[in-house]
């Protein structure tokens, strides 16, 4: 963690604008949006929405869902925080009729104990080529 609070990590993808991964500002930890992208190589679990072209591609939400949780866990491990710190989650689905009931069972698989809030909301696109992305905030007080 940087002096400025940033928190940059080669455990998680590479932002794709100029932001870290997190930000801690007191107990807070605010952990920018999160896709499913993979450290390194950025490949995509479930492989991506569209291809070069712009055309739709099959793609596997669950896959995505479950390396977007894991990617966030890994910021907040390297923040100092838990998984179970977690206290607000915001999540963008392109597609809310196709997605939300698988997204929700692989949510519910890794946060139903942790119980943060949540908003989640459709989206036209993201930045790359993914169906799901989410952004938390944690509290890293009294423990």
């Amino acid at each position: 963690m940087a002096d400025d609070g940033a928190v940059r990590t080669q455990r998680a993808p590479a932002p794709v604008g100029p932001y870290p991964h997190a930000r801690r500002v007191g107990d807070l930890l605010f952990v920018s949006g999160m896709g499913p992208r993979q450290p390194g190589t950025d490949a995509i679990p479930g492989g991506p929405i569209r291809d070069a072209e712009g055309r739709p591609l099959d793609y596997d939400v669950a896959a995505q869902t479950a390396a977007c949780i894991e990617n966030i866990r890994r910021v907040l491990e390297d923040a100092g925080a838990r998984f179970e710190d977690i206290v607000d989650c915001t999540c963008f689905l392109v597609d809310m009729d196709r997605d939300f009931s698988t997204f929700n069972t692989v949510y519910r698989q890794y946060f139903a104990d942790v119980a943060p809030t949540r908003t989640t909301v459709a989206v036209r696109a993201l930045p790359t080529p993914i169906a799901v992305e989410l952004k938390v905030i944690a509290w890293l007080g009294t423990r």
